[in-house]
């Protein structure tokens, strides 16, 4: 029985996808790197080496002192040649380590590894041993929100099913797709660690019906070897991607408000996450790359396997540079990205890769008004989340935040399935995450109070 989720838009016809996922993943190792301790929105490392300190490629460089932060590791071998520190938007200053590949100890492509080129025997892997490699290897959540991964499986909840993400239903961002194009056994056999590490009953491998090339490829895979993986293939509809819309079209259930999916006995990962968990299990090597899509406004959109700390300018400039006249550039999707620049040029560009850098994408910068809402109630036809966001949105303007939590603001996944069918041009998302964000602030400040 197919299921579908809640709400949903369809921003984009497939063209979107075309301009990057046609072409192989090209490799790039940079002279130098800018490893921020930041590597997704909560979590905050602490850098423990210092300037003229030699690394090695992998070597831990930024160690995990909170919760909702994973370790961080070298991703090229060289100097430390400078920590600079700057300050985020939550006021904390950020250590960025800057790492300068040494000529005589210039890093190589590596060999395919067993795992890279068919499936393993893991019968020798406990639960604790991938547990704690998740801990080591530094690995979080690689679909955007970049929650560590062992946090997820430290559960007392009785799992039964890994649900696998591989819908990748951002419009433009295709790193998911031609990674599973090019990865597909270490996804595999990254799946099968998930599913050991959980004690689950099996995986369900979800893609959308616009991916059916690499679907079918890991069917005859599956099925050839008799794996316990099941393929769900779902009607192409953002954000399908998201959690809970995830667990809803799939398993039919909704994730109950406040709790998370381990609660119904699921726990979910990406597919770039798969592959980063068999990269630390079976072939030793912390979470120190990634893909990357570079697209839109750029000459030659492409994917990008890079090391963390990667320079956003130099992507741009293995991409051509910019193509339009004025370029907004996004880190990230164009729903859920964050703009970095408006105007200006690729040197301009001052921040570097992480973890979570799913990809870089130019768009051609406009203007856009807004007008009065005319509650017409589009966006609360197309809220995933079941929210009215033209409600949120009214009490966010009068700053009422008390009015904001009882409007289960934040319940928003902050998808931008609303400011996308506004008429009036509304910027909703934006201000509802806001809202989100200081309704969070002041618990956190009331809890720390009592």
């Amino acid at each position: 029985m197919r299921h579908y989720f809640h709400g949903g838009i369809h921003p984009a016809d497939g063209t979107d996808k075309l301009l990057s996922n046609q072409v192989p993943i090209r490799m790039y190792t940079p002279k130098s790197v800018e490893i921020s301790m930041k590597q997704s929105p909560n979590s905050v490392c602490e850098a423990i080496v210092k300037v003229k300190d030699k690394v090695s490629r992998g070597d831990l460089i930024g160690k995990s002192v909170s919760f909702g932060s994973a370790n961080i590791h070298a991703s090229i071998s060289g100097t430390v040649n400078d920590i600079k520190t700057i300050r985020d938007d939550w006021g904390r200053d950020i250590e960025i380590i800057v790492i300068e590949a040494d000529d005589k100890e210039a890093d190589t492509k590596r060999a395919s590894n067993d795992y890279e080129q068919g499936l393993v025997d893991i019968s020798s892997y406990t639960v604790e041993t991938i547990i704690s490699k998740m801990v080591e290897g530094g690995i979080i959540g690689m679909g955007g929100a970049g929650f560590p991964t062992h946090v997820k499986y430290e559960t007392e909840e009785d799992i039964q099913y890994v649900l696998i993400n591989a819908a990748e239903c951002e419009p433009y961002l295709t790193c998911d797709h031609v990674l599973m194009k090019e990865y597909g056994y270490s996804i595999i056999n990254g799946i099968l660690l998930f599913i050991k590490a959980a004690s689950a009953k099996k995986a369900i491998l979800c893609f959308e019906d616009n991916k059916q090339d690499v679907a079918k490829d890991f069917e005859y895979i599956i099925l050839k070897n008799d794996l316990p993986i099941e393929i769900r293939v779902l009607p192409t509809r953002y954000p399908q991607g998201g959690e809970r819309q995830l667990v809803e079209a799939v398993m039919g259930m909704e994730v109950p408000a406040g709790k998370l999916p381990a609660s119904i006995g699921v726990i979910i990962n990406n597919v770039a996450t798969a592959k980063a968990l068999s990269d630390i299990v079976l072939g030793n090597e912390p979470l120190i790359t990634r893909v990357v899509t570079v697209t839109g406004k750029v000459k030659e959109p492409c994917n990008y396997l890079v090391p963390i700390g990667t320079r956003f300018s130099e992507l741009i400039d293995l991409s051509g540079d910019f193509k339009a006249k004025t370029s907004r550039v996004i880190d990230g999707g164009p729903m859920t990205g964050h703009c970095i620049q408006i105007g200006g040029t690729k040197e301009d560009l001052m921040l570097s890769v992480t973890k979570t850098t799913s990809g870089l994408l130019v768009l051609e910068d406009f203007t856009k008004v807004e007008s009065p809402c005319i509650r017409c109630g589009e966006c609360e036809r197309v809220c995933p989340a079941g929210l009215a966001p033209f409600k949120i949105d009214y009490a966010a303007i009068e700053n009422d935040i008390v009015l904001c939590e009882k409007l289960y603001a934040t319940e928003c996944i902050s998808c931008g399935c609303c400011s996308y069918v506004c008429p009036a041009k509304r910027e909703l998302a934006y201000r509802i995450t806001e809202a989100k964000t200081e309704v969070f602030r002041q618990r956190q400040e009331r809890s720390s109070k009592s």
